[in-house]
């Protein structure tokens, strides 16, 4: 049986547009450039097109929850790191942690656990995950000892060496 990398990457640029007049990422934009990489890197690493699936099955997931923590910021023209993994799945949801890091991985931009549902987009309502679903879960769940946001951050700030605020 293949072993399924857990932990995805890939590297993007910070557009302007996406900036504020600081020249820094926009924080409400940090969420698109996240969910666009997880999208990405589904399709990348596992051939898990959610489009399909939404064509063809009319299943989804919805974001019911999101914590992220804005470590340095990420700047205009920058190149960045964005990993992704899942860490915890159960019949209906999901947990990611989303990293965004600098592109040579010294420096931790900022971080997220984004909680998705599973959804019926015929019926307008969650439903349990399918075996086919699951057992893609079950290959690449990637846990972590912290069991909360917070604990997460703190684990996870030093890496970001000075903080929010300095370039």
């Amino acid at each position: 049986m293949e072993t399924k990398p857990r932990i995805l990457e890939s590297r993007t640029k910070i557009r302007f547009q996406d900036c504020d007049p600081f020249n820094h990422l926009n924080n409400a934009r940090y969420m698109d450039y996240f969910i666009n990489a997880r999208e990405d890197h589904l399709l990348e690493y596992y051939g898990f097109d959610i489009f399909r699936i939404i064509r063809e099955q009319g299943l989804s997931w919805v974001v019911s929850s999101s914590q992220v923590a804005y470590l340095r910021p990420a700047m205009t023209m920058e190149e960045v790191v964005i990993e992704t993994q899942l860490l915890h799945y159960s019949d209906r949801q999901l947990l990611v942690e989303v990293r965004m890091w600098n592109s040579d991985k010294t420096h931790l931009k900022a971080f997220a656990w984004l909680s998705f549902v599973h959804y019926n987009l015929r019926t307008g309502h969650a439903e349990k995950h399918g075996e086919t679903f699951l057992e893609l879960f079950r290959a690449i769940v990637l846990p972590l000892k912290n069991t909360t946001f917070e604990e997460r951050h703190s684990e996870l700030r030093p890496r970001s060496v000075k903080g929010y605020g300095t370039p």
